[in-house]
C-alpha cells in the first residue's frame, strides 16, 4: 500500500468480504470460497491492520469465532431438553 487512505479502504473491503463469508459459512452452511482463500483474506487484513495501526475492536481479526459453538450449544440444549422432557 502506498498510503494510509488506500490501506483504510482495503481494510474495510477485506472486513466486508470476511464478514460476508462468515455469514455464508456459519449462518447458511453454504461456503462461497475455499478455506485457503478465506485464510488468505484474513492474513492480508491482519497484516494491513498491524502495518498501518488500523486494528479496531469490531474487526474480524479481534473476535473469537462463535458461529459453530453457538449452533452446537443450541443443538445440545435442545437435545438435553428433549431427553429431560
Amino acid at each position: 500500500m502506498k498510503n494510509l487512505e488506500a490501506a483504510r479502504r482495503k481494510v474495510e473491503e477485506l472486513r466486508a468480504l470476511i464478514r460476508e463469508n462468515d455469514r455464508h459459512y456459519w449462518a447458511e452452511a453454504a461456503p462461497q470460497i475455499s478455506d485457503q482463500e478465506y485464510d488468505r483474506l484474513y492474513r492480508e487484513l491482519k497484516d494491513l491492520e498491524e502495518e498501518y495501526q488500523l486494528v479496531t475492536p469490531d474487526s474480524p481479526t479481534q473476535r473469537v469465532s462463535g458461529g459453530a459453538i453457538g449452533r452446537v450449544c443450541s443443538n445440545y440444549a435442545s437435545h438435553a431438553d428433549a431427553e429431560l422432557g
